[in-house]
């Protein structure tokens, strides 16, 4: 199968991306975390503060604080027991039970692993993975590579004034094994949820930082151990407690970049011994494919983000409340944060919350980029559409949110929550029971005419970035959000007329008051 075809299948044509016989061996399925064996470990403070409300001057971090940090990114944070009458899952495994974090995942699989490059007081320069089953650091290579990284980068950050960098990546078998190569997807979405989340968190803890999409995938990749066959670094992200940190080392952006068979003659190659759990791990060549045509050889010529698509202008235009940014404590909100199934259930918005949730989404989503450059105030490549039914004092209809005036415009008329419906191949969610039902939109080619394949995966991140932050809005206003990747794009983009703007609906997230499922739930924290 071609890349084009295996792109156009993943959003279009689901069904083309698994076998029709496709059976899911729960008893083999992998770990949801990587265990390395064999490596100098250091554990972490479980004395974890149960309160995010940010303020805090920044400061460089020490040992407790660096764990506390990255227990709220991508920490275990709960276990959660249930039994779904409606789950086919229950009849081979009993009892679900689950470990979940902060940052939404499908599945609960977390295909991402989360290493970090540390220069802090009370623990040794180096590269170290962050082991959330036992909450602690493991030692994969120690050392100063502040030169290496800036190489890896193109010259475009000064490392020597960022204490730590953050490598979020992806082990391709982790959630393959479920959902074989629609997992690509999935793969680039949770990964813009984990980025998502660590950012809110970055800002609670007074670390400025910025988003690398483009790097030398090799030489990231040499530097942590792991193998290209299995796992990729996705996004490399810089902290810093230096406000105005010189993100670009040099005068000149890429100037002296070497390629990354060159950086990565640099340092010896390590291997280290990890636990998967699954004794048969299948193959899975696409995403492999993917993967390769996706990497960066080299950063001399770094491709660059075309001109963005405009939405949707024209329509009636209902103009929403003014309402100042949500004051909220991320601990609580990512603690109360709950994923309705079958339980939502209809009530009336109010203006004021549809108001605060839009604002707060697509304002807390605004970050610092490679893709963007030095822009303040860049266009996103990334939209909000919305389908509205029993909102107070706004017509059902679907929408496009226009983030610069504040305002919902009108695409089309009426209640559109059969079609929705319909469009769902899982009955998993009762959309008659949604009052709101959002959709990301971004360019339908995916960004690969400007960027490649690798275009694609950083639209899914980006998707996934602006979801994390509607989700943390809706649980803050009271609400419930649900993502799904299992509705008819083709449907949605005809109700929002998207396709003559060349844009598509990335995902589909219903939104709205829920009751809570009977489930067993208890925190992980000290």
């Amino acid at each position: 199968m071609s890349l084009e075809a295996f792109l156009y299948n993943l959003h279009y044509d689901i069904d083309e991306t698994k076998p029709p016989d496709l059976e899911v061996d729960w008893e083999d399925g992998p770990l949801a975390y990587k265990l390395y064996r064999g490596l100098p470990v250091v554990p972490l403070s479980p004395e974890i503060p149960l309160t995010l409300d940010g303020g805090e001057a920044p400061m460089k971090p020490d040992l407790r604080r660096t764990g506390h940090f990255l227990w709220y990114v991508f920490g275990l944070t709960q276990l959660s027991q249930s039994v779904l009458a409606s789950n086919s899952m229950v009849q081979t495994m009993g009892l679900l039970q689950l470990y979940r974090r902060f940052a939404p995942s499908g599945g609960a699989l977390y295909p991402n692993e989360l290493y970090v490059y540390l220069k802090i007081e009370d623990l040794p320069a180096g590269v170290y993975h962050y082991d959330a089953a036992h909450h602690r650091l493991v030692l994969l290579r120690e050392g100063d590579f502040d030169s290496y990284l800036a190489g890896a980068t193109g010259n475009r950050y000064d490392a020597s004034a960022c204490f730590g960098t953050v490598f979020i990546s992806t082990m391709f078998w982790k959630n393959f094994f479920k959902y074989h190569s629609f997992s690509y997807r999935l793969q680039g979405l949770d990964a813009g949820a984990l980025i998502g989340q660590l950012l809110e968190v970055a800002k609670r803890f007074g670390f400025a930082s910025r988003v690398y999409f483009q790097f030398l995938d090799r030489a990231a990749n040499h530097l942590l151990g792991i193998s290209e066959q299995e796992e990729s670094v996705y996004a490399v992200i810089p902290l810093s407690v230096e406000p105005a940190i010189p993100w670009f080392a040099h005068g000149k952006e890429g100037e002296g970049s070497v390629s990354a068979a060159e950086l990565c003659r640099e340092l010896p190659t390590v291997r280290h011994h990890h636990y998967v759990r699954s004794r048969r791990v299948k193959e899975f060549p696409m995403l492999i494919k993917m993967n390769e045509a996706s990497l960066l050889e080299s950063l001399r010529s770094i491709p660059r983000a075309g001109e963005k698509k405009i939405a949707h202008r024209g329509g009636h235009v209902v103009v929403l409340p003014y309402v100042k940014r949500l004051l909220y404590d991320l601990a609580s909100v990512s603690r109360r944060r709950y994923s309705p199934d079958s339980d939502f259930r209809m009530s009336k918005v109010s203006q004021e919350q549809l108001a605060l949730l839009l604002r707060e989404a697509t304002a807390s989503f605004r970050y610092r980029n490679d893709l963007d450059g030095a822009r303040e105030n860049p266009v996103s490549r990334v939209s909000l559409y919305v389908c509205l039914y029993n909102v107070e004092g706004i017509p059902e209809g679907a929408y496009h949110y226009d983030s610069a005036a504040h305002a919902l415009r009108l695409v089309r008329h009426g209640d559109h929550r059969l079609q929705l419906q319909e469009g769902m191949p899982s009955d998993n969610v009762n959309l008659f029971q949604v009052p709101l039902c959002f959709h990301i939109a971004g360019d339908k080619d995916h960004l690969v005419a400007e960027m490649g394949y690798r275009g694609y995966r950083i639209q899914q991140m980006e998707a996934g970035m602006l979801l994390q932050r509607l989700l943390l809005a809706a649980t803050a206003v009271g609400l419930g959000g649900h993502p799904l990747l299992g509705f008819d794009a083709r449907l949605c983009d005809e109700i929002y007329k998207m396709t003559s703007q060349g844009l598509t609906s990335l995902i589909q997230i219903p939104i709205g008051p829920y009751r809570h499922s009977p489930r067993l739930t208890g925190g992980l924290h000290g």
